[in-house]
């Protein structure tokens, strides 16, 4: 009888588990995101968002030291303004909220490493990521605009800016103007291929950025299509972006599997508010083991392909893989 194959044998023990995994992380490849509001004093938990918090920028010591303590080294900063208009100017406003949390985070984390992200619906009156005339988002006249928030942001100390609005031609846009003005050792970390998801709805409540009419499907991406994902992730990449990102993670395993395999840059995956609030319903019902299923999840991106993980999970991510649960 012939023998058969045994590949138990390399899942005996947990040593030689761990020597044999093909799938392998570090804390350094973590991204964590922070909520930046105007004011002073605050400290807000978010609803819908248990754990996750809004901070003032005098507050911000607070989660950046634990962040520092957890192991990692990077967060990505969205900003809340007291007031919004049209056309969003407080998005590139040089003392806006961003703008005064990068100069108060490189003052005193000078190490930490700082990326922005540029878009608009946060400071919009009517939530829409770009300039609207009648009912639609006007693309061409939106990316004027980007490209004065992306520098906004860099003069006042962002070490990477990362255009989220889905808008055609928005990073070469923005790569001309980053240069132009001599910043041209600043990389861009594009969200390639963002779909229009329901994934997002805790977020539109952390940032308070919920269109007031209408959705954003003219611009964010049909989640039927893959094909599209990729040449969205193609032409950025033509563009000038150095690091592609696929939003969300964890349901569009296949699109990070396929754009790892055929995009020649680095690949980000962003587990997004609702992968958050749906881990923390399951942990709160007692039906999930939290820690289990955030491992899980983060192994499953990185297995199909990222490099980069961006998730509200990263300081506990982090811890885990300090201690060999993963990585």
């Amino acid at each position: 009888m012939k023998n058969f194959v045994r590949t138990r044998r390399l899942r005996t023990y947990e040593t030689i588990r761990k020597m044999v995994r093909e799938t392998r992380m570090s804390p350094s490849s973590l991204i964590y995101p922070l909520f930046l509001v105007e004011g002073e004093g605050i400290k807000e938990e978010i609803p819908s968002m248990e754990g996750q918090y809004r901070y003032s920028v005098d507050r911000l010591g607070e989660p950046l030291e634990e962040i520092e303590k957890a192991g990692v080294n990077s967060i990505l900063l969205y900003g809340i303004p007291k007031t919004k208009d049209e056309e969003g100017r407080g998005a590139y406003d040089d003392e806006g909220v961003v703008q005064q949390g990068l100069r108060a985070i490189k003052k005193r984390y000078p190490k930490l490493y700082v990326v922005t992200d540029v878009c608009m619906c946060e400071y919009t009156s009517h939530g829409h990521c770009g300039i609207v005339k009648g009912n639609y988002v006007d693309n061409d006249a939106t990316l004027k605009k980007l490209s004065k928030i992306a520098l906004s942001h860099v003069r006042a100390g962002a070490d990477m800016v990362a255009p989220s609005d889905m808008m055609d031609g928005r990073v070469k846009v923005i790569r001309k103007k980053l240069d132009e003005c001599g910043y041209t050792q600043i990389p861009i970390l594009s969200y390639g291929a963002k779909y229009a998801s329901s994934f997002y709805k805790p977020f539109r409540e952390a940032a308070n950025s919920a269109p007031l009419f209408g959705d954003r499907k003219t611009y964010q991406m049909d989640y039927h299509n893959r094909k599209e994902g990729i040449r969205e992730c193609m032409l950025d990449v033509e563009e000038g972006a150095d690091i592609i990102m696929v939003k969300p993670a964890l349901a569009y395993l296949d699109v990070i599997q396929e754009v790892s395999e055929r995009i020649p840059v680095p690949v980000a995956a962003y587990s997004v508010s609702g992968e958050y609030a749906m881990v923390k319903a399951g942990a709160r019902a007692g039906c999930l083991d939290e820690g289990e299923l955030i491992c899980e999840m983060a192994v499953s991106a990185y297995r199909a392909g990222a490099d980069i993980y961006i998730s509200y999970f990263a300081k506990e991510l982090a811890m885990y893989m300090r201690e060999g649960r993963i990585g």
